[in-house]
């Protein structure tokens, strides 16, 4: 009888367990939930909470474990529910309580390592052999902001990633650090979802997430039912330019996520107390930002801001309001991010990309 198991976790067809998978090497679990199908298939694993404060993925991925049902599955479904528990339980942001690391820079992992390289290893060890898709759901940490996008691996079709509501795509070759990365150089199609900032969720948020779950499911055929498109698929902004902060600081930026820029623009400023200036950064090229520091507090070699490709002669320009504040521009000139639906909404007006 074909059996799905991972550790000491087993479920047989048309069953669904939940339970705790030991952390080689450590003194407790990650919750994990297996839905076998009562029809054979292939398996995909999906996980939550890689970064522990980034709930719009947590809350979707234990949503997806508890609604999908296994008469509904033709193959296997793993949902790792919450892989960084501790960071989680003392709220760490998004690093490993006990270690002080970022889990999604340390796969493949070490069984004789920290924490994190022991939780990594488990992955890499105990799930991605049984996984012949890999969904990853993220979202902006509490010092965050972010434009929601999606990545995919070279192993990973685009048109895969095509089926989630989001506006940007990025093509990611590589293969080592984080979760989806490595299981993408193992040859496991993976993609990682990015929805949500600022360590908000909302219910609307963790739904979107967890229907392009599911369409994503009916394209791969292992969930009853037809996938379809939302509007026209992500605009691909591919290559992608990510920037560390080079001094400690305060952080002034210029713009915010989903906004476009010509080369040679600033993008912010890193000041001192006393309102020094220390750094600037410009473009290294046209672009689009796709996530970036938004906290006051900046630290040296820790991420400042990530954008992608984009040509404003050709693609347009595109200005987004203040989350914060609600003003369609500051009185200083900086432009931020409004909200989702207002980005939706210049969308449209500059023709990049039709409403989901």
């Amino acid at each position: 009888m074909r059996t799905l198991r991972v550790a000491d976790l087993e479920a047989k067809p048309g069953e669904k367990v939940s339970g705790f998978v030991h952390i080689i090497g450590a003194e407790f679990g990650i919750p994990v939930t297996l839905i076998c199908g009562e029809k054979e298939g292939e398996t995909v694993l999906i996980s939550g909470g890689v970064h522990n404060a980034e709930y719009v993925g947590i809350q979707a991925a234990m949503q997806l474990a508890d609604e999908l049902d296994p008469k509904k599955i033709a193959g296997n479904i793993i949902v790792i529910r919450l892989m960084n528990r501790t960071g989680f339980e003392h709220r760490t942001m998004s690093l490993t309580y006990e270690d002080g690391k970022n889990l999604n820079r340390v796969f493949p992992g070490n069984p004789n390592g920290t924490l994190s390289d022991r939780i990594a290893y488990t992955v890499v060890t105990e799930f991605f052999p049984k996984a012949d898709y890999y969904v990853d759901l993220h979202c902006g940490d509490g010092f965050e902001g972010l434009v929601s996008y999606v990545y995919c691996t070279g192993a990973a079709a685009p048109e895969v990633a095509a089926k989630s509501r989001v506006d940007y795509l990025v093509t990611s070759m590589c293969g080592t650090g984080g979760a989806y990365n490595y299981a993408g150089s193992m040859g496991i199609p993976s993609i990682l979802l990015e929805r949500g900032h600022s360590s908000r969720w909302c219910e609307d948020l963790v739904a979107e997430d967890v229907h392009d779950v599911k369409n994503i499911l009916r394209h791969l055929r292992i969930l009853r039912g037809k996938s379809h498109i939302h509007g026209k698929p992500p605009i691909e902004v591919s290559p992608v330019i990510y920037e560390d902060a080079p001094v400690s600081g305060c952080w002034y930026p210029a713009k915010q996520p989903g906004e476009t820029f010509k080369e040679g623009e600033v993008l912010g400023r890193i000041c001192d107390y006393f309102g020094r200036e220390l750094f600037v950064y410009r473009a290294k090229m046209g672009g689009i930002i796709l996530y970036q520091t938004i906290s006051l507090c900046i630290m040296k070699d820790t991420p400042m801001v990530s954008y992608g490709t984009w040509d404003e002669d050709t693609q347009g320009k595109i200005e987004v309001g203040c989350e914060v504040c609600g003003n369609e521009k500051h009185k200083h000139g900086h432009h931020h991010h409004k909200s989702e639906e207002k980005h939706h909404k210049r969308h449209e007006h500059h023709k990049h990309h039709e409403d989901k």
